[in-house]
């Protein structure tokens, strides 16, 4: 009876149900696996590449290209977009101080001529063509392989999961708000400093009051519309008198 008991007790204990906590999302963070793999395997050196200002109105698009150093892979790696500004800074100086690392530059007039996807891929081609050693291996972040004169893979979420692309990242936002903030005391009153070129409210308003500046993209709305509101201006006014219609 005892032993009746007993199993009587494990089945009601076992039948209730078990309480988990909600575990939400995993904080992925980016990892050294894919460039040891490719070090285990003969392969070497290998860079990583990512862009930043694909969205803004203003500025360039800047690339940067970074080969990490096995030995010396700062802490706090991560995608350039969860950091703030202070731990980019910090990441920043770590990453010029003990990797390689190069920079390329898609202007305005780059990108307006090609398109944006153009003109960044093609940055990020040269910012890889510019490091002091050639790779052997590229990873790029993105759906787009790049010409980087050798063995490219894209990694979508790549400044997320792997090292060297969020190195890159960060190298690129930070090159690219310096030189905004730069240009937002070159062109008072747009507030590039404060939002690097973005399509804001603030920048929307001051394109309406002020007009582009040279470093506008033109093929971006709002400014494309602007430009192409002047552009009929201009025609209006340039119509010989005789030749208009009555009103």
């Amino acid at each position: 009876m005892v032993a009746c008991a007993i199993s009587r007790a494990m089945s009601r204990t076992a039948a209730k149900p078990v309480v988990r906590l909600p575990l939400g999302d995993a904080d992925v963070r980016p990892t050294f696996r894919r460039e040891r793999r490719a070090l285990n395997n003969g392969i070497w050196p290998v860079a990583g590449c990512d862009e930043a200002g694909r969205g803004p109105l203003a500025g360039p698009v800047v690339a940067a290209a970074v080969v990490l150093d096995p030995k010396r892979i700062p802490r706090g790696l991560d995608d350039s977009k969860k950091l703030d500004r202070d731990e980019r800074e910090k990441l920043y100086l770590k990453i010029c101080a003990s990797a390689e690392v190069a920079i390329a530059f898609g202007s305005t007039a780059r990108i307006d001529r090609d398109n944006i996807l153009r003109a960044s891929l093609w940055a990020l081609a040269r910012a890889v063509k510019a490091l002091p050693v050639r790779p052997l291996l590229v990873f790029v972040d993105g759906r787009d392989r790049i010409d980087a004169g050798c063995d490219c893979e894209a990694v979508i979420g790549g400044d997320a999961l792997v090292a060297s692309i969020a190195a890159a990242s960060i190298v690129a936002k930070v090159t690219r708000d310096r030189l905004m903030m730069r240009l937002g005391l070159c062109h008072p009153g747009y507030g590039f400093e404060r939002h690097m070129g973005y399509s804001v409210p603030e920048h929307v308003s001051a394109l309406n009051r002020l007009g582009p500046t040279i470093h506008h993209r033109r093929s971006f709305a709002p400014v494309a519309a602007f430009y192409s509101e002047t552009r009929i201006e201009v025609e209006i006014e340039t119509i010989a008198p005789e030749t208009r219609l009555p009103l």
